[in-house]
């Protein structure tokens, strides 16, 4: 299981590190009041498509959260910060700054990761029911992936798929691409303690080797991974618990 700390103080990030925050996104009112104040009316416009009231408060804390964890790396106003977007709609900061992040949400979580200079990919999801699983996985799994999900109890089939899931989806959205890319061409494997790992790209072990890929447990019935193009240790990784009104965030 992963062990998320409650800082004290604001942690500061090294240059060789990485860190993964966790939000529960159902806030009060007062608290998304809050956080509304911090959005751009580009923001704003986005929430407001949101047919239901729950997406939209979520929307609305998500974007929120990142903005005063940025703020807090960067030591600049979370209201002054201006966002741009690759051709993928994967977010990044308008100003110049070595700084990388992404955010992935599902349900009432989400996930944040932070990291200098290299491409960073984080994806969340919550574990549910996956009746065509085995059709899914078919279709945009490699074969070898397909046969390991197709010979697994159907007790764990909903758990492996997440985590072949998350691992990709991870890698592809720290490249920009997201599920437009093909989750076929990447190959997860297992390593002695059920782990997933990056193990090819487009059937190319040498591009795998680039990149690290991790997973974690955000929650119960949820699960994450974090993808890095670059080779991290476990113990360059931190995760951390936001709280709102919390002092793990002096801005």
């Amino acid at each position: 299981m992963t062990t998320w700390q409650h800082p004290q103080s604001f942690p500061e990030l090294g240059r060789h590190q990485v860190h993964v925050w966790r939000a529960n996104l159902d806030l009060s009112s007062t608290e998304i009041i809050k956080l509304t104040t911090l959005l751009s009316d580009d923001e704003i416009n986005r929430a407001n498509q949101f047919r239901f009231s729950e997406h939209k408060r979520r929307f609305i804390a998500a974007r929120g959260i990142l903005r005063q964890l940025l703020s807090a790396y960067l030591e600049v106003n979370p209201g002054s910060l201006d966002f741009s977007y690759e051709n993928k709609g994967k977010p990044c900061l308008a100003s110049q700054t070595k700084l990388q992040f992404n955010i992935s949400h599902s349900q009432e979580y989400a996930l944040f990761g932070f990291t200098y200079e290299h491409q960073i990919g984080v994806d969340i999801e919550y574990q549910r029911s996956v009746p065509d699983a085995l059709k899914i996985a078919q279709r945009f799994f490699s074969p070898r992936e397909f046969r390991m999900l197709a010979e697994t109890e159907p007790e764990r089939q909903a758990e492996l798929f997440f985590q072949f899931w998350t691992a990709k989806e991870a890698y592809l959205k720290a490249l920009g691409i997201g599920l437009s890319g093909s989750l076929s061409e990447i190959e997860i494997a297992l390593d002695c303690e059920h782990c997933p790992y990056l193990l090819a790209v487009r059937g190319k072990p040498a591009t795998a080797l680039d990149w690290s890929l991790y997973p974690c447990s955000p929650v119960t019935d949820y699960l994450g991974a974090i993808a890095i193009s670059k080779r991290i240790a476990p113990r360059q990784l931190a995760f951390w618990h936001w709280l709102p009104d919390s002092n793990a965030i002096s801005l």
